[in-house]
């Protein structure tokens, strides 16, 4: 089973980075950092004549992973209620990467491939992240991918996601699932 963390935090070894190492805990899995890659803004140009141009950035790394990966866990800190800029940035282009010629096969993969959220915020994350939630359901919703898990956690200051009970009883559980998904 291929596992990717796409870690949405510009901040080193975040909160939710930390709870990601927490959920994917003795399990082989990629990380890959949003931060350290150039993807560009979305130009829509779905409804022009040519539709949308090649960008020549790093955000084939973002396909390749999708394309190979069975599980996706989304990992963001919840910035004014939802998902980082850069992640939200990452998912925009996703109008564009479903409609890229070089990879016919990503929409189709795309409807295999389960996705977790895991984020973490202070403002009382797990009331106030629930509209974050609810939008990553719709953005799974509209590309047929099954959305399985997320865990919201509680935390400020770096390293504070350790204090949170709730949230680490969750990703040992979640753990746990995955590990005995694996062994099968």
């Amino acid at each position: 089973m291929n596992i990717t963390a796409f870690i949405g935090s510009t901040r080193e070894y975040s909160n939710s980075e930390m709870l990601a190492d927490l959920v994917l805990k003795g399990i082989p899995y990629q990380n890959l950092y949003i931060k350290n890659l150039n993807i560009q803004p979305i130009h829509d140009l779905r409804h022009s004549k040519n539709g949308f141009k090649f960008i020549d950035d790093d955000y084939d790394q973002v396909i390749q992973a999708f394309l190979t990966s069975d599980i996706v866990i989304f990992t963001t800190p919840i910035y004014w209620y939802s998902m980082s800029g850069i992640m939200k940035n990452m998912v925009d282009r996703l109008s564009h990467a479903i409609r890229d010629e070089r990879f016919p096969q990503l929409k189709e993969k795309l409807q295999t491939t389960e996705a977790i959220v895991l984020a973490v915020g202070g403002d009382d994350p797990k009331i106030k992240g629930l509209p974050m939630i609810q939008q990553f359901q719709y953005i799974f919703d509209f590309l047929k991918m099954p959305f399985t898990s997320y865990i919201i956690g509680e935390a400020n200051r770096p390293g504070e996601i350790t204090k949170d009970e709730h949230a680490l009883t969750q990703a040992t559980l979640l753990n746990k699932q995955l590990i005995a998904r694996i062994k099968t």
